[in-house]
């Protein structure tokens, strides 16, 4: 066993770009430290190495934020965080205005983010989704509504996704978010592992209770099942992640007694909803070759298509899950280059009918 772990360590670190290995393992080391066997979770020592940052009235790179509290039915209000471009004029920063929308002429897309770390850590304001969002922000001209749902194993299913859509809602009633000649929030869900899921399942939801939505982004989303699949087998333990890790956090997130059949976790598996004939928001889904759930995110991406949706699939073969968190990579501009286009392609119905994407640095 010591020796297949060195071999996977080996070539983990020859593939991996170093500060992405370095940054990743670090992240893997603190996870493995917080899960307990008897399926609880040490949250404060979590709290304690989960490095946040405050938002920041005075422009970053850029960026300027705000924390704002939405009223939420569960017992403590919902936290989110705000990005938006800094004004151009200096004079006004320091200053949040929420009496004028976001453009009277242009498009500004909206994205309701939803942070990663398997529906159990990191939260809105992590230093490392901090810095994601105002990239975004940066280089793909949207403003970032980034949720801090509650997490798992003390808030399990269905609680991410009633933060999710509560988050949704009042962002859809923001007038200071309306932008274009229409004066409508012209709003994009995006996440990233299960922040991709959760985004999933909030689309569906707005689906039936009529909320427009313009599109899903899943960053390589945490979605599994019962059955083993090549690549869980082929990738066990081989770039950050094991199917025990997995599996761990699946029983952490589902009702007490469920299997991964369930359909928060296989959403077009034997209990999933079917979405054929359901007027879905198009998607972006991005699958990262060495993530060992990559069979699961493809099934997906295969479950929209047979449901007669429009989804567009960016297959970056030698990515590792998070990899978009430095910007020293092909794969990260790659992906930027992807978004950007996704979410101001509003008009364009030729975007979705695309050939998947392939990308194999």
């Amino acid at each position: 066993m010591a020796a297949g772990n060195e071999v996977n360590l080996n070539e983990c670190k020859r593939i991996v770009p170093l500060n992405t290995w370095v940054l990743i393992s670090n992240f893997k080391l603190a996870y493995t430290l917080l899960r307990r066997p008897d399926g609880s979770f040490n949250r404060h020592l979590a709290e304690f190495l989960d490095r946040k940052v405050p938002p920041n009235s005075f422009p970053l790179d850029g960026v300027f934020s705000f924390d704002h509290l939405v009223s939420s039915s569960s017992s403590t209000n919902l936290l989110t965080r705000i990005y938006l471009p800094a004004p151009l004029d200096p004079s006004r920063h320091g200053t949040v205005d929420l009496t004028e929308p976001l453009s009277a002429t242009n498009i500004v897309p909206v994205l309701v983010f939803f942070h990663g770390g398997s529906f159990t850590h990191s939260s809105a304001n992590s230093a490392i989704y901090d810095t994601f969002c105002r990239r975004l922000v940066t280089i793909c001209g949207v403003v970032v509504v980034s949720v801090d749902y509650r997490r798992s194993p003390e808030h399990r299913y269905p609680c991410a996704y009633d933060d999710g859509w509560n988050a949704l809602k009042w962002v859809k009633s923001r007038t200071w978010l309306r932008s274009g000649k229409d004066s409508d929030v012209y709003v994009y869900l995006a996440g990233d592992s299960s922040g991709g899921n959760i985004a999933h399942n909030v689309a569906v939801r707005a689906t039936k209770e009529g909320v427009k939505v313009l599109g899903n982004i899943l960053l390589h989303p945490m979605f599994g099942g019962q059955e083993r699949t090549q690549s869980e087998k082929r990738l066990d333990g081989k770039y950050f992640v094991t199917i025990q890790d997995r599996d761990w956090y699946w029983r952490a997130f589902l009702p007490q007694g469920e299997d991964r059949d369930h359909p928060a976790c296989n959403p077009f598996g034997p209990r999933g909803q079917c979405l054929e004939g359901v007027k879905f928001p198009k998607s972006l889904v991005v699958v990262a070759g060495l993530d060992l759930v990559q069979d699961w995110q493809l099934a997906y991406v295969d479950g929209l298509k047979k449901t007669g949706q429009d989804v567009n699939l960016l297959y970056l073969e030698q990515a590792t899950i998070g990899f978009y968190f430095l910007p020293n990579n092909d794969h990260f501009r790659c992906l930027m280059d992807e978004l950007k286009k996704f979410v101001h392609s509003i008009e364009d119905a030729s975007l979705s009918k695309a050939s998947p994407i392939l990308l194999t640095q």
